[in-house]
């Protein structure tokens, strides 16, 4: 007869496994992918299905990877609105990579490239805390020359300077091809059109796809 012990412990380890599974199942079993960024990423004056965040869920899905993006991107937002609240865009299901897409706002408003390296950094760090293999990619952002020519190249070190120390991907600037380009910028010439997300999508691609197939399970 099986002791009220042994009844115990079989539970505990049943309960247990099935808690795994649905942890596991959550997003239908494939890994997450937070981008958190400003109102480039939330598609500011598009549909945000032109948003390059549901564009690279098509890219990843045409790739047949197991991941679901999820766009945490709130317009005007800075990488100290990043840092606090980083925890609440990773939410109770976490995340297996998270796209830092911030920065361009603390340059536009003058804020030192110091601080908003220190901000990154944070955001690494927390979102490291939660889950210590998260892979990290980095999108860099640079500013126009009429911010000044020590500004400019301070705040565009500031990137890639984070990427290797913290060991993250680095897109080498989100905007390539699409800042300063009429076409492909709405009105306010600060935002892209829906034909701008496009190549901003494959500016982060580039960079993402490595990272997404190393771990693609294998047949």
């Amino acid at each position: 007869m099986t002791s009220w012990k042994g009844l115990l412990v079989l539970l505990l380890v049943t309960v247990g496994a099935l808690f795994s599974a649905s942890a596991q199942n959550a997003n239908g079993g494939k890994m997450r992918i937070v981008i958190l960024g400003d109102s480039i990423t939330a598609g500011y004056g598009l549909d945000p299905q032109e948003a390059y965040p549901a564009l690279l869920q098509q890219k990843i899905d045409a790739a047949a990877l197991p991941y679901t993006v999820s766009n945490a991107g709130v317009s005007g937002d800075t990488t100290a609105g990043g840092l606090r609240r980083i925890t609440w865009a990773l939410g109770k299901e976490g995340a297996d990579v998270l796209v830092i897409a911030l920065g361009g706002n603390d340059g536009l408003r003058g804020i030192a490239p110091e601080q908003t390296e220190k901000n990154l950094q944070g955001i690494v760090d927390k979102a490291r805390e939660k889950n210590s293999e998260m892979k990290i990619v980095i999108a860099a952002m640079q500013m126009p020359d009429n911010m000044g020519a020590e500004f400019t190249s301070k705040f565009r070190e500031v990137f890639p300077k984070v990427a290797t120390e913290k060991k993250a991907g680095l897109v080498p600037f989100l905007l390539e091809g699409v800042g300063g380009v009429d076409d492909l910028n709405q009105a306010d010439r600060i935002h892209p059109t829906a034909e701008g997300q496009k190549k901003v999508a494959d500016n982060v691609w580039k960079t993402l796809e490595p990272v997404l197939k190393v771990d693609k399970p294998v047949p």
